[in-house]
C-alpha cells in the first residue's frame, strides 16, 4: 500500500554526522504490519543518547542512521489489528519501538526488560515479522512507523512539545521514582545532577509528592533547582565526605543522572536512610566501589534502571497533564537540525532542544 506522504529524514552517514553533517533524504520505513501505526512527527527532542549515537560512541555510525527517540506527533495511519489508537490521536514514542511480545516481561507489561527489546533507532534487531533484521529509524524525520504498542497517547492538556522530552528523559527518571515509591514510601528524594534528566527528575519527583533535594557541584544551579521545585540543595566540592556529613541518612531514594568517568558511590550512599536505594540512570564507565559492610550496616541498596515501559509512559503523561509538569525546552526548526545537534554536542541545552516540523503543524 502506498501513502501520500514520504518518509524523509535527516540521516547520519558516518561518525562525522554529529559535526553538523546530517543529510536530508528519503528513507524506506520498516515493512508495514497490521499492528503498526504511521505517525506524522510534529516535535522531536534531542537526548544525550542521540549525541552519543551520532558520534560513534555506541559503535560506528552506519549509513542512513536516523536518530531521535523523544518523538511527539499525530497518528495518520492505523493497522487493522490496532485497537487503542485512531487517526488523529496525538502520541509519544520513546527509546523502544518493539519487543518479542511472548516473554514473561512482555506478559507483565514490562516490555523494556524484554531480552529482545528493540531500540527506536540504530538497531537491526526487530524480533518478529517482516521487519526482522531491518534498521530502525528514529524521530529526526517527517514520519515514523512502528508497532502501535510503543506509540502512547498524549492526553488532552499536555503540551505536545513538552511531551516529547518526557518520552525518554522524563520516562528514564519517572520509572525508578515510581518503582521505589517517590512521594509515598520514599518521602525524601535526592537528585544528583541538574541537566536534561536531572531537571525532569526534580519536576516529576515534586509532582509525585516527594520532598526533593538537588545535589550539584557548587551553588550555580541552586536558585534554578528551587524554582523547579527542589526543597533542599546540597552543593558538592572536592570533599564529598565533608559536604555530606550533616546530611547523613537524610534521603530515602537517590536518582543519579550524571555521567562522570568515575563516581565515589560510597560517599553518596552515606546520604541514604535505612532501606534507601541509590539508582543509576546515568552511565558511569568505571566500576562502582562500595563495601558490603556499608550496604549491610546501612541496610541500603545500589541499583540501575532502564528506561520504562509503555504503561509507565502512559502514567507519566497522565501525571504531567494533571500536575503541570513542564520540562525546560528550547525550540529549533527541524530544518536547523545541524545547528541544534552541534549545540547539543557542546552541552548548550538548558535543558532540552526540541526540533519542530513546522510543515507538520509544529509551533516554534
Amino acid at each position: 500500500m502506498t501513502t501520500e506522504y514520504k518518509f524523509n529524514a535527516w540521516t547520519g552517514q558516518d561518525d562525522n554526522a554529529i559535526n553538523g553533517n546530517l543529510q536530508y533524504k528519503e528513507i524506506t520505513p520498516k515493512p508495514w504490519e497490521e499492528d503498526d501505526v504511521d505517525v506524522k512527527i510534529i516535535y522531536s527532542s534531542i537526548c544525550g543518547s542521540d549525541v552519543s549515537g551520532l558520534s560513534g560512541h555506541f559503535g560506528p555510525v552506519q549509513p542512513d542512521r536516523v536518530a531521535g527517540h523523544e518523538i511527539a506527533g499525530e497518528v495518520v495511519r492505523v493497522g487493522s489489528q490496532v485497537k487503542d489508537l485512531k487517526v488523529g490521536d496525538k502520541v509519544g514514542i520513546g527509546a523502544q519501538c518493539d519487543a518479542c511480545g511472548e516473554c514473561r516481561w512482555c506478559g507483565d507489561h514490562r516490555e523494556n526488560l524484554c531480552p529482545k527489546m528493540t531500540f527506536t533507532y540504530g538497531g537491526h534487531d526487530y524480533p518478529r515479522g517482516k521487519a526482522k533484521g531491518t534498521q530502525t529509524y528514529g524521530g529526526f524525520a517527517k514520519y515514523w512507523r512502528g508497532p502501535a504498542k510503543f506509540a502512547v497517547r498524549v492526553p488532552d492538556g499536555l503540551d505536545l512539545a513538552e511531551a516529547a522530552p518526557l518520552c525518554c528523559g522524563g520516562l528514564t527518571v519517572y520509572a525508578p521514582l515510581a518503582r521505589y515509591g517517590a512521594g509515598t514510601k520514599a518521602k525524601e528524594v535526592g537528585v544528583v545532577g541538574i541537566g536534561g534528566l536531572g531537571h525532569m527528575a526534580i519536576l516529576i519527583g515534586t509532582a509525585m509528592g516527594a520532598n526533593v533535594t538537588a545535589i550539584s557541584r557548587g551553588t550555580a544551579k541552586e536558585a534554578q533547582a528551587k524554582e523547579l521545585g527542589a526543597k533542599n540543595y546540597i552543593a558538592t566540592s572536592n570533599d564529598l565526605k565533608k559536604d555530606f556529613e550533616k546530611h547523613a541518612r537524610s534521603l530515602d531514594l537517590i536518582i543519579c543522572t550524571i555521567n562522570p568517568s568515575n563516581l565515589p558511590v560510597a560517599d553518596y550512599a552515606s546520604l541514604l536512610s535505612p532501606d534507601g536505594t541509590i539508582v543509576f540512570v546515568g552511565v558511569v564507565p568505571e566500576p562502582l566501589a562500595i563495601s558490603s559492610f556499608q550496604l549491610i550496616q546501612g541496610q541500603i541498596g545500589v541499583a540501575g534502571s532502564l528506561i520504562g515501559s509503555p504503561a509507565d509512559l502512559a502514567n507519566l503523561f497522565e501525571l504531567a497533564a494533571k500536575k503541570g509538569v513542564h520540562p525546560m525546552i528550547e525550540k529549533f526548526n527541524m530544518d536547523d537540525i545541524n545547528t541544534a545537534i552541534q549545540g547539543a554536542r557542546d552541552g548548550k541545552p538548558r535543558y532540552r532542544y526540541v526540533l519542530v516540523n513546522t510543515d507538520n503543524g509544529g509551533k516554534l
